[in-house]
């Protein structure tokens, strides 16, 4: 009897279906379920850096930066003879950057203080409520598109 793909797949999803399910030995599921707890068991810091509490994973990296900048100012230095006037001037130009990247940043923000100062504090809660009037009519066209097209089937 010639079946059709269709019906083929279908005879074999149930007859596949239809079989028992297999079970591990039980020696197996033991030494599973003792490795899991004893992985489990573990500190923190000898498990996997993934499952480190993320301040922790934060303050090392930032030391682990800070350990390479540390290095490769001593590889300089090293490479410089120990002058200290070579040293300063290899350094001096990427802290002259920072330096002037955080002046920018805080009359930047010095700008946006007074600039936020200046606005009457009406007009900042008036806008606040149009905003969150805004996210409200949001909610609620989300809602009725929703009960239109899903809520009939």
């Amino acid at each position: 009897m010639k079946r059709s793909p269709e019906e083929l797949e279908k005879f074999i999803h149930q007859t596949l279906r239809a079989l028992p399910d297999r079970t591990a030995p039980h020696t197996l599921e033991t030494r599973v379920l003792a490795a899991i707890n004893q992985r489990a068991a573990l500190p923190w810091w000898r498990q996997s850096f993934a499952s480190w509490p993320i301040a922790v994973r934060c303050g090392f990296l930032l030391v682990s930066g800070g350990l390479v900048k540390v290095a490769l100012m001593v590889a300089v230095w090293v490479m410089a003879g120990f002058d200290s006037a070579q040293f300063t001037s290899a350094f001096a130009t990427p802290y002259a950057w920072f330096q002037q990247t955080q002046a920018v940043a805080g009359g930047i923000g010095n700008f946006f203080a007074v600039l936020f100062r200046s606005i009457p504090s009406l007009w900042l809660y008036g806008g606040l409520a149009f905003v969150a009037s805004l996210y409200v009519s949001l909610f609620g066209l989300g809602a009725a598109a929703y009960r239109t097209l899903y809520n009939n089937r």
